[in-house]
């Protein structure tokens, strides 16, 4: 809460600053939302070998920043110590199973679904922090979770099949914030300890491909799109990590539901992918937990004040 004595000038500073952060924050998840457009232009072209260039080179823009601000010798210092080292390599292998399911849902025509996951998470988070954190849960939040894992039962039974891309890109990502809080680095210098742990999977891979029979290089068009995935990985991270240091937590979780809504717009409205009457009734269940799941962050953010 702003100190009553305080001078006038500076609460128009915090705003400004805490507009930024939103703007930033907008900005980011409406790259995410609309990055499936970006990768289907990629459909021709392997998941894994998008997955080997979007590590290689989001990681030149990742050290390129930290280069300009002087912050390069801060990756050698997260990855200082085994248990640190571990939680890094850990995080990356959940970071690399996200954007390579990512990248293969939108390949394969179920955008619908990687967007489901992105609904999900907010809420298999605070299972996950429940279970294995032992953070308690109000009455709001179980109903939530509860609401949630109903819609899953009904797509399964619907579909004849458990939504997996969705629940692992879910699972995933909760499971790579949970690593997260064991690094002390920032977003930006531990992403970069992350992928730069890939980075010699992901050249081997491409020197495999060998120089005649991976995408790269056939023709400029393609090559174009694969080096811009770095860009496309590292802009969006920026954004949010300049972002979660001028908005509220809060804020941050509900604006971050643009992205899987824009995901799930691109999917029908511009991919034309179909959406069954099992989605129609499962997607507007998960509304509803996070509505009641927003509110009650709300309401607990607001308690102390």
């Amino acid at each position: 809460m702003p100190d009553a004595a305080s001078p006038p000038s500076a609460s128009p500073a915090r705003f400004g600053a805490a507009g930024r952060g939103v703007a930033a924050l907008v900005l980011a998840c409406v790259i995410w939302g609309l990055s499936p457009l970006f990768y289907e232009l990629l459909a021709h072209i392997p998941p894994q070998e998008v997955l080997a260039h979007r590590t290689v080179w989001s990681l030149i823009v990742f050290a390129g920043v930290l280069a300009l601000q002087s912050r390069l010798r801060e990756v050698p210092r997260a990855l200082g110590g085994l248990r640190p080292a571990l939680a890094v390599a850990a995080a990356a292998a959940m970071i690399s199973i996200n954007w390579f399911l990512f990248i293969f849902a939108i390949q394969a025509g179920r955008t619908v679904e990687a967007s489901l996951g992105y609904y999900i998470f907010p809420l298999v988070a605070v299972l996950i922090g429940a279970v294995i954190l032992r953070e308690g849960l109000c009455r709001a939040q179980m109903l939530a979770v509860t609401l949630a894992a109903s819609a899953v039962i009904v797509l399964t039974v619907g579909l004849g099949a458990a939504p997996w891309i969705s629940l692992t890109l879910a699972v995933t990502f909760g499971i790579y914030g949970l690593l997260k809080r064991m690094v002390a680095a920032g977003p930006v210098v531990s992403v970069t300890a992350e992928v730069l742990i890939l980075l010699p999977i992901a050249v081997a891979y491409l020197a495999w491909l060998g120089a005649g029979a991976g995408a790269f290089g056939q023709s400029l068009g393609d090559s174009l799109l694969l080096i811009a995935s770095g860009p496309m990985t590292a802009t969006p991270l920026i954004l949010f990590s300049y972002a979660t240091k001028r908005v509220a937590m809060a804020t941050v979780g509900l604006v971050q539901y643009l992205n899987p809504t824009l995901q799930f717009a691109t999917a029908a409205l511009i991919l034309g992918e179909v959406v069954t009457p099992w989605h129609m009734i499962a997607f507007p269940i998960i509304w509803v937990a996070l509505a009641i799941y927003s509110w009650a962050t709300l309401r607990q953010a607001r308690a102390p004040r």
